[in-house]
Parts: C-alpha cells; structure tokens; sequence
C-alpha cells in the first residue's frame, strides 16, 4: 500500500503562536548557550535543532523548520511544506548534565500554521481534550526498563557489565553496585529536573535496570519518557555503554517494558478510589469501567503499546533464564498480580503491563484513554478479577496491526488530531513486518539447511 499521508478533510484553523519572550527569557537567566528543540516521530525517533540563545526569541514566535519527509514517519512526502516545530514553554529545562549551556524543550509540529496531526506530541493533546470534554484529566506513572548492552567481536550484543551474568540478577546489590556511577548520575539529573526520582533498580534480566520518576498528568509524563530515554542513551554512550528499549535484545532473557500505571482525576481529585468497593480492589465504579475499556479494546492496542516485530517475541515468550516473562499474554485484570494485563496494586491507579519498551509514550497514552474512556461511556463492566478474555493477545505485530484497522475506538485514538494517522501508521506497521519476514536468519539456516 501506499503510504502517502491522508491530508486531513478539515484542517483545524491556524493556532495563534505564541508571541514570544518567556522562553527567551529563562533560557538567558540560566545562562544558557543552547536550546534543542526536540520531538519525535510516530515511531518515538527522537529529532531535534540546536537553537542559540541568540534565536530563541525567533524560536518562540515562529518555530524552526524541519523537512518533514527527511525527519521520518511523520506523514510526509518529500514534496510537502516543512514542519515547524512550535516550542512548549513548560517543558523548557535545562540539562548541564548532557552539556553545560545546553536545555530541552519539547515541541509541536505544524504545518502552514496548523498542528500537524501525524505528530504524536499534537495527537495525544487533541485526545486529552476529549478527555476534558467529559471533565476527566489522565495522570500517568511510566516505569522506563531498558538493557545497557554492548556488541562483542562477533557483533552479538551482551551486557555491558561482564560480570552480570547470574541466572536471577533481580535487585542483585552487587549488579547494583556495579553500575552505581551510571545509575546515581541519571538520578540526580532527573532529581535536578524536578521530577521525583524515588527508586533504581536491576531487573529481571542481565543488564536491565529501571528508574523511577513520580507519575504527572500525561503529557508531562510522556515528555519525561522521551527525554529520560534520550538522556539514558547519550550518558550511557559516555560511558562506552549502549542504552537500549528494545523490547526482546535477548532470546532467553526477560523483555523490557514500558508500564503504564493510569488514572482519572476530576475537579482536581482522583476519580478511582471506592473503599466500599464490593470486589476488594478498592476502585470505583468509573474505574472498573475504564478497565473494562481497556480490556475490550487490548488486541487493538497492542499495536501501539508494542509496535515492533521484536516486541512479540517479549509478549509471546514462554520461559526465560528466571523462570519468569513478566509479560502478559491474555486480556485479564486482577490485584496485585504481575501475571495480568492489568495490575491493581491499590485503588488510585491500574496498570497496563502490555506496553513494550520500544512504545511511543504519546501514542500508548492517548490510546489507552480512547479506550478506557470508551469503556466509562458504555458503562462496560470488566466482570469478576481474574477472569480472562476467550481471545489471546495477537502473537505478532501483523496480528496487532490487523486489530488496530478493525478496532475503531483505538484507530480513532490516532485520528484524534485529523484523519488518516491510524491506517498510516498500520501501513508502516505492516511493511515493518513483511521486511522482517523476507529476511533469512540464522536460525532457519540451522534448522533446514540440512534437514530434508
């Protein structure tokens, strides 16, 4: 299939940009030297322009231009008008820890003075006003799990430290230790950021860690995941390491996730908790419906909570060296239970446990909601905890593409800025797959080249 952008039948009028200043006028009181202007693709490519301080006033009242097509999946021909990525003021920061002088700010594509709706930054905020719409705010918690590996003689990857190499390394204090410097370093800049830095772990599989940061309302937390990624890689490369999300890096080792724990506040209070909760759980009646969303519409989301082919080799693996996947491979929900796809440790929040590492956090947030808030319109009721849906998880990235384009709450969750985005985005999905599927591996090699 072609995958020439669907323009959108009625654009959205021009927005009004800022008329500049504030931007300008912290960067210079922090005696910044440069601001990257930053924001990703529909594939969580970060992309970014290095701005002087000079410009930054320029910036904030007109963007600066990107080459659409050049950038990535981001719904462009070569023959189109440039992105011009709008900055986000409150998402400025400054990040001395990567280079002195230097800060962040998150930005939304436009183009022709319109937010483009192939940008993922602009999709999940066009889904946070449905939202609104119904007096409902989604916070997010977001558990970022990523390997630091490197590449031996052979090319293979294996982890960075040599000596983390025990069957159950989980909170081993030693693999800990080893990496205490990496690890302490990326804490106190995300502390330095002010995002609530409370725990830093080893995880299930050698080389796999996880650093946790307080849940915010999700476009902050998506924005976070991005640039805790982006600052994962670059000061991981300092240290001759290769950060990676890869959701499934080694065959017989667990996966990496990327774990959403989601709640609905109203009128500045949350919107989940019932301690007369018959079931136990301790949620409300909204609650339960909003899991029942999530639960109808899994299938489909899985497409965007896990848009690789690697990503199914972590949902559909069956053993790994732990004895222990940690992935779900059915619809279900329960209590504090890490077998389901959704957890409820307590009743202020559930978690998604289907989203892969290499997830686009926009993308996966404002899925999730479409489909939650799907479930709290219909007033669906997800049935007793532990019960399990009669339908698998799709097995592969073709099986999740083909439930995404039949599943029109979560296709619509992408089309939420302007038509055209979801079946984009499965046409990429399917050529990523087909692409894959056309290689020759060295296990089919092993296994036939002398079998008949």
């Amino acid at each position: 299939m072609s995958l020439t952008a669907t323009r959108p039948e009625a654009p959205p009028a021009p927005v009004e940009l800022p008329s500049g200043g504030e931007l300008a006028r912290r960067a210079r009181a922090d005696g910044i030297e440069f601001v990257m202007a930053l924001f990703v693709d529909l594939t969580g490519k970060p992309c970014a322009k290095l701005v002087p301080v000079e410009a930054v006033e320029e910036l904030e009242s007109e963007g600066v231009g990107f080459a659409g097509y050049a950038v990535g999946a981001m719904g462009q021909e070569p023959s189109d008008p440039d992105l011009m990525a709008i900055p986000d003021p409150s998402s400025y920061m400054p990040v001395p820890f990567i280079r002195p002088g230097l800060a962040i700010v998150h930005c939304d594509p436009h183009v022709e003075g319109r937010p483009w709706p192939y940008a993922p930054r602009v999709l999940l905020k066009a889904q946070l006003a449905r939202a609104a719409e119904l007096g409902l705010e989604l916070k997010v918690g977001a558990e970022v799990e990523y390997f630091l590996v490197e590449r031996g003689p052979d090319g293979a990857l294996r982890p960075a430290d040599p000596k983390d190499t025990a069957a159950r390394p989980c909170y081993d204090a030693r693999g800990l230790t080893r990496m205490y410097d990496h690890l302490t370093e990326v804490s106190k800049a995300i502390n330095s950021l002010g995002w609530g830095n409370y725990a830093n772990d080893h995880e299930d599989g050698n080389g796999q860690f996880e650093q946790n940061f307080a849940y915010a309302d999700a476009l902050t937390t998506a924005d976070r995941v991005v640039t805790l990624r982006y600052l994962l890689s670059v000061l991981a490369e300092q240290r001759g390491m290769t950060a990676t999300f890869m959701g499934k890096p080694f065959t017989d080792r667990t996966g990496s996730g990327l774990h959403m724990h989601l709640s609905l506040w109203r009128g500045g209070e949350p919107a989940f908790p019932d301690a007369a909760d018959p079931r136990g759980l301790g949620l409300s009646s909204l609650a339960y419906s909003f899991v029942a969303g999530l639960i109808e519409h899994a299938c489909g989301l899985q497409a965007v909570l896990a848009p690789t082919v690697n990503a199914y080799k972590r949902t559909g693996a069956s053993s790994t060296r732990s004895g222990a996947t940690w992935s779900p491979r059915a619809a279900s929900y329960g209590g504090n239970d890490r077998t389901h796809l959704l957890r409820v440790p307590d009743g202020n929040r559930v978690e998604l446990r289907g989203g892969d590492g290499s997830a686009n956090p926009y993308l996966a947030a404002a899925a999730a909601l479409a489909a939650g808030l799907d479930g709290v319109r219909r007033g669906l009721d997800p049935g007793d905890p532990g019960a399990t849906t009669s339908s698998p998880l799709p097995p592969t990235l073709l099986h999740a593409v083909e439930a995404l384009q039949a599943d029109p709450v979560v296709a619509a969750a992408l089309d939420a800025a302007g038509p055209g985005v979801c079946e984009y985005f499965a046409g990429l999905k399917r050529e990523e797959f087909f692409e894959w599927h056309g290689q020759v591996t060295p296990w089919e090699v092993d296994r036939y080249v002398t079998a008949f």
